[in-house]
């Protein structure tokens, strides 16, 4: 099978058992927009940004180092034993400081100890199956890894209909242990939805030889320590945005901005399948000599598929928002869509073009260009946002990651040279741009015209690449 072929495969069973839970996340907004005023789901974005900071931290970067050890190491054993024992020990030295201190963090995060508690839980289960879930994609274990990632977010499902439907409209009197508010019934239910996760490959987690290899630590550690800084900074690039909308505007607005942010995550969930199929097969095609050509090939590839999940999402937002976001008092936000598409858009290149300073091991630079997208939306939010409202959130998130895409492109070109096909790059994001901007302001009401812009960007796309796909989909060895 084909190089392409194969990377298109993993990415779609990968990036499904990615997708379809964040899917039913996003199906699941139609309910929490609909049981919770816009001031309670922000409390659920709050709980969620801490959660992704925290999540940065513990892991520091091991899991990308992981995919790049296991790939050179000959003792994959040691690789794999050394990121477990690793991880592992920083989680219990973090949870016995959370217990200690669990009445000072909850007073400063401002949750009720309940949260903290589910909190750290869910912290350590999903940290304990970090390395399982990295051993089935650099594996190629693609069915058990969707099974497992599915089967337990559909259980999160089930469990937010039960708590926050089911429940209240049958009167349903739960345990005092279980009395919580709505809010809190949906991080119970992530809670439990992991833990199931975690049961069902807890096989391969205690199969795992509980060895340190110090040598192999350190250069793990030297090889991961930047892609933390860079986690951190891109964690404030992602959601420093609503903190502050919630300090300076109120919660109602930043409950708002994020129901409607979400609508943003189809393209983002494009994205993150793109991630989860592609880190893996960049390391493993690292020593091929057609190397740049093939990373040229997959950014080529990635510019069209999320050219038409930007395009889609434009033309068709008011469709969508009508089946996700019930309640109206969320609308209001709904113009930062089409700029949050086009920032997710610049996200996505961004970890394309991030392939040169992962596979020689420059980990640095990723760290400093998280880190400048992160004082431009520092800077953006905090002087802006008070005066000018929460537009300039979401610009501000445009500028962050088109400045770390546009570094990162400039960068590698001096450092690893990939010979990207910048004439069909600029020409399918501009044709995508000009249909969506059209559409948008002159034709949202009319359907047909919708169908035809859809339609219009993939008889272009057959067009000039037919060639392409076909000689891609040729059957030859690896």
């Amino acid at each position: 099978m084909s190089i392409f072929k194969k990377l298109f495969k993993d990415t779609f069973i990968f990036g499904l058992a990615t997708v379809l839970p964040r899917l039913m996340s996003v199906i699941l907004t139609s309910l929490h927009t609909k049981m919770l005023a816009p001031e309670e789901f922000s409390d659920t974005a709050v709980f969620y940004i801490y959660f992704g900071f925290a999540q940065v931290v513990l892991t520091y970067g091991m899991e990308t180092a992981f995919f790049r050890f296991y790939s050179n190491e000959n003792n994959k054993d040691s690789v794999i034993s050394t990121t477990t024992v690793s991880l592992v020990a920083t989680l219990i030295l973090m949870s016995t400081s959370f217990l200690i201190f669990r009445n000072q963090v909850a007073s400063w995060l401002n949750f009720p100890l309940e949260w903290l508690y589910l909190l750290m839980s869910l912290l350590i289960v999903e940290i304990c199956w970090v390395v399982p879930f990295a051993l089935f994609r650099i594996q190629g274990k693609a069915i058990r890894f969707a099974v497992t990632k599915v089967g337990g977010f559909l259980l999160y499902v089930l469990l937010n209909y039960f708590f926050l439907w089911f429940v209240p409209k049958y009167n349903i009197q739960l345990p005092d242990y279980l009395q919580l508010s709505l809010v809190g019934y949906i991080f119970l239910a992530n809670l439990a939805a992991s833990t199931l996760t975690f049961i069902f490959i807890s096989p391969v987690f205690f199969k795992i030889k509980w060895e340190l290899d110090i040598n192999v630590l350190k250069r793990m550690l030297k090889y991961s320590w930047p892609i933390l800084i860079a986690g951190l900074a891109f964690m404030v690039n992602e959601s420093i945005d609503k903190l502050v909308l919630r300090d300076q505007l109120g919660k109602e607005i930043m409950g708002a901005y994020a129901g409607c942010y979400k609508l943003g995550v189809f393209l983002t969930l494009f994205i993150q399948a793109f991630k989860m199929g592609v880190e893996p097969f960049f390391f493993n095609q690292s020593k091929s000599k057609d190397a740049p050509q093939t990373y040229a090939t997959v950014m080529k590839f990635y510019v069209i598929f999320a050219s038409l999940g930007l395009l889609f999402v434009i033309v068709f937002v008011d469709e969508i928002k009508e089946l996700l976001i019930r309640d109206r008092s969320y609308w209001s936000a709904i113009s930062i869509v089409p700029v949050i598409l086009l920032a997710n858009w610049c996200l996505g290149a961004y970890h394309s073009l991030s392939v040169w300073y992962k596979v020689t091991d420059r980990t640095h630079y990723g760290m400093w260009f998280s880190i400048f997208g992160a004082v431009i939306t520092l800077l953006i939010n905090y002087t802006l946002v008070e005066r000018y409202g929460f537009m300039v959130a979401a610009w501000a998130t445009l500028a962050a990651y088109g400045s770390m895409m546009l570094l990162s492109y400039f960068i590698g070109k001096k450092k690893y040279p990939i010979p990207y096909d910048l004439k069909s790059i600029l020409g399918y994001l501009g044709i995508a741009l000009s249909i969506s901007i059209l559409v948008y302001l002159n034709f949202r009401t009319i359907l047909w015209v919708k169908i035809a812009a859809i339609i219009i960007f993939l008889m272009t796309i057959l067009t000039f690449e037919r060639t392409t796909i076909l000689s891609m989909l040729k059957r030859k060895k690896l």
